[in-house]
């Protein structure tokens, strides 16, 4: 495919998206059709499909609306493309510009010099005006930073490699990385990243794809003396597996969803840990647990620079309901702690309704737990955004 041809891709997939469609699956649908498309083409059509929406309104201002036209011209217009090979009409690219497009384009230096969209803060108003409440200082920069990508961060399995082995075999494989001081087992790819799923240090298990912050999160876990550790809402295991690695507790893993949880098998005996998936009706005759960690369904609006479609398709009503959610796991999960354990409570939100509010409802009405302490992460930490509260009972 041509440059122009991706670029009339990323049109049509933002043309269904706008209509209402997944992001992801809208992607997926494109690559199915387009058999013509190499690895190489797919990758180019989805950077332009995520960054247009990490930056929807402020390219749909410079592009003239909110079209997978208009925002494309507006992605082009800002990222310095060359216009005029891109919309040409000729072959699989879009129309030339009109005269109306092309005024807008004149005049897009002059707006960005200007500051006129200082005022946008690519997010709905809503999720804006809760990221002012949740950080008073220094909201527009974290929503500046959600309109960049996201890095690709590698944890290193300390029980089968070292930072400094993995950084010198991901090197063999055309990767380079180099250490991330977030945590002591991250790494931050610099170049290779899609070389990461297909080479020996990720198949054999001596590095796992997670954000640093996602691993500084688990390494703010205390586990000393801890024999049962389980991740109450595991997902597909990251956490888990992370936990696995630091030291020799038995780690459980449960989820509402057993489908969920599919992947973690196979994903821990690449790691060469143990990790023994409890389905809920079998979750109580299992505990209690020394440490028992919720992380919890959220906005997930701290990973917003690689999930952007999640932050144009959530709603307050359905922030609501993710709110009573956490409400529900908290009060679930505490009576599986052994008296004297921790209960760690986690999201990957910048949103204080689901952190520390989140939190003080809790302790206001269970006298049996007390917080030791608390810590937030975002991106202008240099990782996805994360919040973790350790409470003793």
């Amino acid at each position: 495919m041509t440059p122009a041809a991706r670029v009339q891709a990323a049109i049509e997939c933002l043309d269904d998206i706008f209509a209402g469609a997944p992001a992801e699956k809208t992607l997926t649908s494109w690559a199915r059709r387009s058999r013509f498309a190499g690895s190489k083409d797919r990758a180019a059509v989805r950077d332009h499909v995520f960054d247009a929406l990490r930056n929807r309104d402020s390219f749909a201002a410079l592009g003239g609306g909110l079209s997978g036209r208009a925002v494309m011209i507006g992605l082009a217009t800002h990222q310095n493309l060359p216009l005029d090979d891109l919309f040409s009409g000729l072959g699989y690219s879009a129309a030339p510009l009109s005269e109306d497009e092309q005024a807008l384009v004149a005049s897009a230096e002059v707006r960005l010099k200007a500051e006129e969209f200082d005022e946008i803060w690519d997010l709905p108003d809503w999720c804006q005006s809760k990221l002012q409440a949740s950080h008073p200082e220094t909201a527009k920069e974290i929503a500046t930073a959600l309109r960049q990508r996201a890095s690709v961060d590698l944890r290193v399995n300390t029980r089968k490699s070292s930072r400094s082995d993995a950084l010198e075999e991901l090197a063999s494989s055309g990767i380079s990385a180099e250490v991330c001081q977030i945590s002591n087992s991250a790494l931050r790819v610099t170049e290779g990243a899609r070389r990461v799923k297909n080479s020996p240090a990720y198949l054999e298990g001596r590095v796992e794809l997670q954000d640093a912050g996602s691993q500084a999160l688990v390494d703010a876990i205390p586990l000393s003396g801890a024999h049962r550790v389980l991740d109450y809402c595991a997902g597909g295991g990251g956490k888990a597996l992370a936990l696995a690695s630091r030291g020799t507790a038995a780690i459980f893993a449960h989820d509402i969803s057993d489908a969920r949880m599919k992947d973690i098998p196979i994903r821990a005996k690449r790691a060469g840990v143990e990790i023994t998936c409890l389905n809920t009706a079998s979750l109580a005759s299992h505990g209690p647990f020394d440490v028992v960690l919720c992380d919890a369904p959220c906005s997930g609006s701290g990973a917003w620079r690689r999930s952007p479609d999640a932050k144009w398709r959530i709603t307050p009503d359905r922030f609501e309901e993710l709110v009573e959610l956490q409400s529900d796991v908290l009060s679930n999960a505490c009576s599986l702690v052994r008296p004297g354990g921790l209960l760690v409570y986690a999201t990957c939100s910048l949103f204080a309704e689901e952190n520390e509010h989140q939190v003080k409802r809790f302790l206001d009405h269970s006298s049996q737990f007390e917080l030791n302490t608390s810590h937030s992460w975002s991106p202008l930490d240099d990782c996805d955004g994360f919040y973790v509260a350790i409470m003793s009972s």
